[in-house]
């Protein structure tokens, strides 16, 4: 009770001591001329501030002509600044006008504007983008310069029609399997010469076993016997008819390919050129395979490649000249501009782990189920190390017997793209040699390990009685 009563008596004399104003802090503003819209396939919903207009929401059509009547009207209301959450490629053109006519256009993850429950609709959805770019609480997506698009439009068709080739050749080894045809068990790459002969031959009307076999190059390992069993055949009409037009969209793709190259080229010829420091710098990768692919352009990218980023990123290990280029359509060459920290590209690139934390603990670290093209790019650099006798091999393969192959992927993916940042910012050549001797001393380490190890299990057979019963002495 006295207690009580003291603790009253305080709270008479000095009653700050006892309570606490409850300060709502409220957000600063950050655009107060900002705008937001809600992109769908038919219109645009447009929300501005309430004091800029009597109607402060609006519809508008998906029409060219509706485009410039929203430019109108946000220059109507003052508007310096929009936002606009990146919905298929509705986006593009209005994104596009907007800029051509000096507006700040910041492109929005959907996921950072998800609205509260209950509250979805078009008119809500463009007001609740309005409010959170106001106060500044949404963060801009990297857009490539528009050199930078062009090329990366020609590579990413290229890609697709790269990925329908490979589809109809697997088309095509149905058909001839259904024929009972095992030319894909004596032979590699049905598309190779040696199969692309045979396959021309048979749409010819050629059916005699021992005549196809004469036109597979002698080099092949397969005997003869085993070709001619490989090509005795049921011959069906219907998959003979699926056979050719397999090959024939094949060819079509194969020749659009190549016009892709030629656009590809000319793009890369254009592009601004960086400084180079080394001139005359060898190859300091002693892994780096030669031979070409069968995936490779038609033209040789390595010398533009270094021109426009002033180093040569195929010395990196699993990077090739279409990863290379690839990479380069995605991001741009000047990396530092785009992204000012590694984290940051690396986490664009969804490369890291995705920490929750509960009470201080990490309950997960799964990586974001997020599609990004270059961070696929590095994903199968990574992959192609899997066999490499390389350090970043080694590594791949110490990871994968730990976390498993994904993990594997993710983790060399990662060090691989910060190598990449870092050579391409600081101008520098790719050299294994520095690689090298940090893999030759974790060698070392591990054979020190490896003799304890051998030395304690040499001690325990001392103890291990023989059939008889007697110690070894």
């Amino acid at each position: 009770m006295e207690v009580i009563q003291a603790w009253g008596l305080l709270f008479i004399l000095n009653p700050c001591n006892m309570e606490k104003e409850n300060e709502t802090q409220a957000f600063e503003i950050v655009h107060p001329n900002a705008a937001g819209v809600d992109v769908s396939s038919e219109d645009y919903f447009i929300a501005v501030p309430v004091d800029r207009d009597e109607q402060p929401v609006r519809r508008f059509g998906c029409f060219t002509e509706s485009l410039f009547q929203i430019v109108h009207w946000l220059k109507k209301c003052r508007i310096t600044s929009v936002a606009m959450e990146s919905t298929g490629v509705y986006w593009v053109q209005l994104f596009m006008v907007l800029q051509d006519h000096g507006f700040e256009v910041f492109l929005v993850n959907a996921q950072q504007i998800k609205n509260v429950s209950g509250k979805k609709s078009d008119v809500c959805d463009c007001q609740w983008i309005q409010q959170l770019h106001t106060c500044g609480l949404l963060a801009n997506s990297y857009q490539p310069d528009n050199i930078t698009k062009e090329l990366r439009t020609y590579v990413r068709q290229r890609k697709k029609l790269t990925e329908s080739a490979s589809k109809e050749v697997l088309r095509m080894q149905k058909s001839m399997t259904l024929m009972n045809i095992k030319l894909d068990r004596v032979i590699t790459d049905i598309m190779g010469k040696s199969g692309r002969n045979i396959i021309q031959a048979i749409l010819s009307g050629e059916r005699d076993p021992e005549t196809l076999v004469r036109l597979i190059d002698k080099r092949l390992k397969a005997s003869k016997e085993d070709l001619i069993k490989s090509l005795e055949a049921d011959w069906r009409k219907e998959h003979l008819f699926t056979l050719r037009q397999s090959f024939e969209i094949h060819e079509f793709c194969q020749a659009k390919i190549i016009e892709c190259d030629k656009q590809i080229e000319q793009v890369l010829a254009i592009y601004p050129r960086a400084e180079i420091l080394n001139e005359n710098s060898e190859s300091l990768n002693p892994f780096k395979k030669k031979q070409k692919q069968k995936t490779d352009f038609t033209f040789n990218p390595e010398k533009q490649l270094k021109g426009i980023l002033g180093i040569d990123v195929t010395q990196i290990p699993g990077f090739s000249s279409v990863t290379a280029i690839t990479i380069l359509s995605e991001t741009g060459k000047d990396l530092q501009d785009s992204f000012p920290s590694k984290k940051q590209f690396l986490s664009w690139l969804n490369l890291v782990p995705n920490n929750r934390k509960t009470a201080g603990k990490v309950i997960s670290s799964k990586v974001k189920k997020k599609k990004n093209k270059t961070g696929q790019s590095f994903r199968l650099a990574a992959n192609a190390l899997k066999n490499s006798k390389c350090p970043f091999g080694d590594y791949f393969r110490k990871v994968k017997s730990r976390d498993g192959h994904g993990r594997a992927i993710i983790a060399t993916a990662n060090k691989l793209a910060g190598i990449y940042y870092t050579l391409v910012t600081t101008k520098q050549e790719f050299n294994m040699a520095i690689y090298m001797q940090s893999y030759k001393i974790n060698v070392e380490k591990k054979l020190v390990r490896l003799s304890k190890k051998i030395i304690d299990l040499q001690n325990q057979l001392l103890y291990i009685p023989d059939k008889h019963g007697v110690l070894t002495t």
